[in-house]
């Protein structure tokens, strides 16, 4: 059934959380963990990105389902289910939120120095970055966050794709007979899992994307099919990038004989060197353009979302009547900032531990905080085939994360 002009128009206002956190998504998830998946194993970790992205789904979608038919946010939620819920959500994004931040802001300085003469620091352009990060979030919040995705994630998926299809034309960099390392061993399960982790994003980005969302309704009206729409096509651009970076990885960087790095900022600047070599000189500022487009809207993103987790998180918890004003948000976001910019300044060579830690407790947490989201919307009813959905997705959540448990204690 072909959609009227009103539709269109309904629809097209109501873009904006989804592709937020899809910019949020193609960060260290896509350009780093989803291109070393290639880069190391070749094609044989496909399959298991595209099968994570997909049963994480459900509980993603139950976010937008429950904040459009209750007119609250999955926070307000939690804290229904109980005030030990909302905390332990809580600690979780203090923790991701501090990591997180210093991790991108650190990502996406390395990328920045291709385009900065002098060769300044990565301490300076950290510094640099997260000022003009925070001049547009405090200058503009959500309405500014809102147009800008729609820009970073059109400019970026063209890029990709445009680069995908050079390397494609080139074929692939592995000598003929070069057998991959397989990444079926116990030994490989902590990197398999961290890589999941953040797969599309961390979990706790359903209830940051409820809150976009709820920030976007004070904008314009947003209909439950409308807010499906946008959180749908932001998903599905999700997923298809990260296939475009996992064959990046396998079609550049498999089978050569350089070592791969397995650091955030050394391997993004290997991969654009890589791509220089293998593509032409040309290629360089190419790759870091998209490399940079990519973790320029993640750290924008982290810096909203997180803040805005924070401060609803923190506002209920003191039991405060009304809603937290733009001040609390604007003081939230300047911590959380001064905070990875901590991080980076005195810990930088514990950075790369950090975020492996970051990546791995998500995936751990994940069913319990995915059971919350399903809890949450089986009261407004769902689909018995999106019932069955998300016990798929739960039961093979919680037998990987039990088998990772297992394997730290008893096998590690």
């Amino acid at each position: 059934m072909m959609m009227d002009q009103k539709q269109v128009r309904n629809r097209w206002r109501a873009l904006g959380p989804g592709l937020i956190m899809a910019s949020a998504a193609v960060g260290a998830s896509h350009l780093v963990a989803s291109t070393q998946s290639g880069a190391l194993f070749g094609w044989q970790l496909l399959w298991l990105i595209v099968l994570v992205n997909i049963l994480k789904y459900p509980f993603f979608r139950f976010g937008i389902q429950y904040t459009l038919s209750n007119n609250e946010s999955l926070i307000e939620g939690y804290q229904r289910k109980g005030r030990s819920w909302l905390i332990a959500f809580t600690l979780l994004n203090l923790i991701a939120a501090v990591v997180n931040t210093a991790g991108v802001l650190l990502l996406t300085a390395s990328l920045l120095q291709y385009f900065v003469p002098g060769n300044p620091s990565l301490t300076v352009l950290c510094l640099l970055l997260l000022a003009i990060c925070l001049t547009i979030l405090l200058a503009g919040h959500y309405r500014l966050l809102d147009g800008l995705s729609r820009l970073l994630m059109l400019t970026l998926t063209v890029c990709t794709f445009i680069a995908l299809f050079i390397a494609w034309q080139n074929g692939p960099m592995a000598p003929e007979g070069y057998v991959s390392p397989s990444p079926w061993q116990l030994s490989m399960l902590a990197f398999i899992v961290a890589t999941m982790g953040w797969m599309p994003v961390p979990i706790e980005l359903s209830a940051i994307n409820s809150l976009w969302l709820r920030s976007k309704q004070k904008l314009t009206p947003v209909s439950l099919s409308d807010g499906l729409f946008d959180f749908n096509l932001g998903y599905f651009v999700a997923v298809i990038l990260a296939v475009a970076f996992v064959a990046l990885g396998a079609l550049l960087q498999h089978g050569t004989e350089q070592p791969i790095q397995m650091a955030g900022a050394a391997f993004a600047q290997q991969l654009v060197a890589m791509y220089a070599s293998t593509i032409g000189e040309w290629s360089r500022l190419f790759i870091a353009f998209i490399a940079f487009m990519c973790m320029f809207g993640t750290t924008l993103a982290v810096l909203d979302g997180y803040a805005r987790t924070l401060t609803e998180s923190f506002h209920l918890l003191r039991e405060q009547p009304g809603e937290p004003g733009s001040r609390t948000l604007s003081l939230w976001t300047l911590m959380q900032g001064a905070s990875g910019m901590a991080i980076i300044l005195f810990f930088q060579t514990a950075l790369s531990p950090m975020l492996t830690f970051a990546m791995t407790l998500a995936f751990v947490t994940t069913p319990f905080f995915a059971w919350l989201n399903f809890s949450l919307v089986r009261k407004t009813g769902i689909s018995p085939a999106m019932n069955i959905f998300a016990w798929i997705g739960l039961i093979y959540l919680s037998a990987f994360s039990l088998l990772y448990v297992l394997w730290y204690v008893l096998w590690r």
